[in-house]
């Protein structure tokens, strides 16, 4: 499939985008993930790198692997990156939840046993990913102390704040770890905007920004933002960063 190039952004605006990506996607480790947890849960999306990253850790590590997605607005863009994959292009996708499709990928090219994928494919938003999520783990036969929750890098902090806040102060709530599989990073080349990620599977750029610009509102310090006076959760270190780039200009 051919797609239009990006034109080329200013370096002050590259950066910009590349300090929000990076907070967007909270990541809890440095690199490879070392930490043994208890499960992996898998939230829909359409960034194979990601999907990859939460197969493999459920592999390696021989822990449960919990996929969350049904039938939503961006479900699509999953069709669309499985038939345009080199090797998943062989999965069925038309009319099935994207749980199912993961499903496919986790035990077909991962070869993560049935036993070990748990499915949830009733949500349609971060949300639900996070509350159906949470009960499919309430029964489990044994308890779950760590859960390493992957997701979308541009949606990977939202769902992240958004399991926090639903389990709350709740001892017996597993501790949630945050691995994105990778952090995206924007440059420019001689005529368009590229990933400097050279991963396959990746959104396009036009995609990309538009999902980053979704997230904008949020990073206001209001009502239905991160900031002290939202209600998803207080994060203050964007607003600390987005004023030092103001500064800078």
């Amino acid at each position: 499939m051919n797609i239009t190039p990006f034109p080329t952004l200013s370096p002050a605006t590259i950066d910009a985008i590349n300090v929000i990506g990076q907070w967007l996607a909270q990541d809890d480790f440095s690199g490879e993930v070392p930490y043994q947890a208890d499960c992996v849960i898998l939230a829909g999306n359409a960034v194979m790198p990601t999907i990859d990253a939460a197969c493999k850790i459920a592999r390696d590590q021989q822990i449960p692997l919990l996929i969350s997605g049904g039938i939503g607005h961006s479900t699509t863009f999953l069709y669309s990156a499985i038939a345009q994959h080199p090797h998943y292009n062989t999965i069925r996708t038309t009319g099935r939840a994207e749980a199912t499709i993961l499903a496919d990928i986790a035990h077909q090219f991962w070869h993560i046993p049935h036993e070990k994928i748990w499915i949830e494919d009733q949500s349609t938003n971060c949300g639900e990913n996070a509350r159906f999520s949470i009960a499919l783990l309430n029964q489990a036969v044994e308890r779950v102390h760590t859960a390493i929750v992957v997701q979308d890098p541009t949606m990977q902090r939202r769902t992240m704040a958004t399991f926090r806040r639903m389990t709350g102060d709740n001892p017996d709530a597993p501790r949630w770890l945050s691995y994105p599989g990778f952090v995206p990073q924007l440059g420019n080349n001689a005529d368009s905007v590229i990933f400097i990620n050279q991963l396959q599977g990746l959104w396009p750029v036009e995609r990309y920004l538009s999902l980053l610009t979704g997230e904008l509102p949020r990073l206001r310090d209001d009502s239905d933002g991160y900031g002290p006076a939202g209600e998803i959760l207080s994060f203050t270190l964007i607003f600390r960063q987005k004023s030092s780039m103001h500064g800078k200009r």
